[in-house]
């Protein structure tokens, strides 16, 4: 019975950290049909603005929470209107052109920090269930994913400005009539979508390795969850996460973490295939 309840608090884990690393780029590709191949740079960025401030002597919370997605949201705003707004409509252009500021974010992170593993301790302890022992942190992803997942719903669904993002990303030029700047709306989205991979990158940071090339390690089990989930950002999100999270954690509990992953893989290959929309595609075509 321990080791259900161990095993059980693993999956709910897996997938709130599933959750974190697919809702920012679910936006910037749901909303804005953008393959942002940097995504994984971003989350890096998010990390090691975690560690410079807990080294500069910031509050750890402040470090992981706060500064990470101000930092790489004001990241994302200058990289959408230095380069990713003079290829809206060009897929390929901006595959591209994001795998090269990918590249470009590893070789600055490199000269900066060099290129060596660092970490932020964890805030926290662990606690007992049964005779095993789990970390409190564990309980801090989850609620960061729980808290991410509900500002996404309400800022896009009760908010003026999810509104008005909303209205732009069905019909640009009728928001245009109507007075509304698409341009302004596309920096603003894609801004939001590199703040919540800051938020990822801050939040993982005490349970992962930080180094230049750690974006790797997310990058493809966040397209796997997006194409995944569907168009639908929030519930596509929670549903997928859920789904790939029980089948990648229960895999990992049986045979091994590199198992559990080609397990992921495999079931995102089959979904695709049964539901080539995803799952929101297919089913809760009205949500959000």
């Amino acid at each position: 019975m321990d080791l259900a309840g161990l095993l059980a608090f693993n999956v709910i884990a897996g997938i709130a950290t599933l959750v974190l690393i697919t809702l920012g780029l679910g936006v910037i590709y749901g909303m804005m049909r953008i393959i942002n191949l940097a995504h994984g740079e971003l989350m890096m960025l998010g990390a090691y603005t975690a560690v410079t401030a807990s080294e500069a002597g910031a509050n750890i919370w402040v470090a992981m929470l706060v500064l990470p997605p101000l930092v790489v949201g004001l990241v994302g705003l200058v990289l959408e209107r230095t380069v990713i707004r003079f290829l809206y409509g060009r897929m390929m252009d901006t595959m591209l052109a994001t795998w090269g500021l990918s590249l470009g974010l590893i070789g600055l992170v490199t000269s900066l920090y060099g290129n060596v593993v660092r970490g932020v301790s964890t805030p926290v302890g662990s606690f007992e269930i049964g005779r095993y022992g789990a970390s409190l942190y564990s309980l801090v992803i989850i609620a960061a994913a729980l808290a991410a997942l509900a500002a996404a719903y309400l800022l896009l669904r009760l908010t003026r400005f999810g509104l008005i993002l909303r209205a732009t990303m069905q019909n640009p030029r009728m928001a245009a009539a109507l007075g509304v700047s698409p341009d302004r709306v596309y920096m603003a989205t894609f801004g939001l979508g590199a703040a919540l991979a800051g938020l990822a990158g801050g939040v993982l940071a005490p349970i992962s390795g930080i180094s230049p090339a750690m974006g790797a390690s997310y990058i493809a089990r966040a397209f796997i969850t997006v194409l995944g989930g569907g168009p639908a950002i929030v519930a596509g999100t929670g549903l997928a996460s859920t789904l790939f999270g029980v089948i990648n954690e229960l895999v990992s509990f049986k045979t091994t973490p590199v198992i559990g992953d080609v397990a992921l893989l495999v079931a995102a290959v089959l979904l695709i295939r049964v539901l080539p929309q995803g799952i929101t595609g297919r089913y809760l075509r009205r949500s959000l």
